[in-house]
């Protein structure tokens, strides 16, 4: 049996990168899966090559068109909080949409799939993408205050939510090799790997099998929790180690 037989996930930000590589594992391990993306064509895409999946069109900005959706489904199990605002610049303009789109969006897709995922059989859960720059100065002000702001946010809701029995955990990935970073030189691609202790970034497999992870039955005694999936970049600091020697 794998572990998400019979189970509904939802995803916002599905159709590319870490959306779409935990689609497909959470497809590959049973769920039913609501492929959403502001990109509705993108959703289409990634859902045309999984059983029984869902594409959507979905805007997290938009209060209305998230109570929509999430009002018209008959069942939720896990909701993973994947969509956010890319790196731009840092004018005042930025940090509403920072804010706007990528905490207040995983806001109100919590707040919608709250009522279902406390009547899934077992306990729902959600799952939040947040960064590593929540943690530490990897630069861009506005993005990472607003992850910052989700991981206070995993933790408050893993709170109201435990009672009901629904789980609330937060994934803060390193560099992921997305198309976010595919139009990047490939020089600055091999720098950010030898800041990694393993020696590489990583995938958006990588991040799913995390997602899968915290979602399914095996952390059924994990809630409120931050995961780091990071390489080990933020707790061996391998270009001081180089600059300072390791005697």
């Amino acid at each position: 049996m794998k572990r998400f037989d019979g189970q509904t996930a939802l995803i916002t930000g599905a159709g590319s990168g870490i959306g779409a590589a935990t689609a497909r594992r959470l497809a590959a391990e049973g769920a039913r899966v609501l492929v959403t993306d502001i990109d509705e064509e993108a959703a289409k895409r990634v859902a045309a090559d999984l059983p029984g999946a869902v594409p959507h069109r979905l805007d997290i900005t938009d209060a209305a068109a998230v109570e929509t959706l999430f009002a018209g489904l008959p069942a939720l199990h896990t909701l993973v909080n994947n969509a956010f605002v890319p790196f731009v610049d840092d004018p005042d303009e930025n940090w509403r949409r920072q804010l706007d789109g990528t905490l207040l969006g995983a806001v109100r897709c919590a707040r919608a799939a709250l009522p279902h995922l406390a009547a899934a059989d077992g306990g729902g859960s959600v799952v939040t993408i947040g960064s590593v720059n929540a943690e530490a100065d990897f630069g861009d002000h506005a993005y990472s205050a607003a992850k910052a702001a989700l991981g206070s946010f995993t933790r408050t809701l893993a709170g109201e939510a435990a009672p009901l029995g629904v789980r609330v955990n937060q994934i803060n990935p390193g560099t992921i090799a997305t198309p976010a970073w595919a139009g990047k030189e490939p020089e600055l691609a091999a720098l950010a790997a030898r800041a990694y202790p393993l020696g590489r970034v990583g995938t958006p497999d990588d991040i799913a099998a995390a997602v899968a992870f915290l979602a399914s039955p095996d952390a059924s005694w994990i809630t409120g929790t931050t995961l780091r999936v990071d390489g080990g970049l933020l707790a061996v600091h391998t270009h001081f180690r180089e600059i300072v020697g390791d005697d």
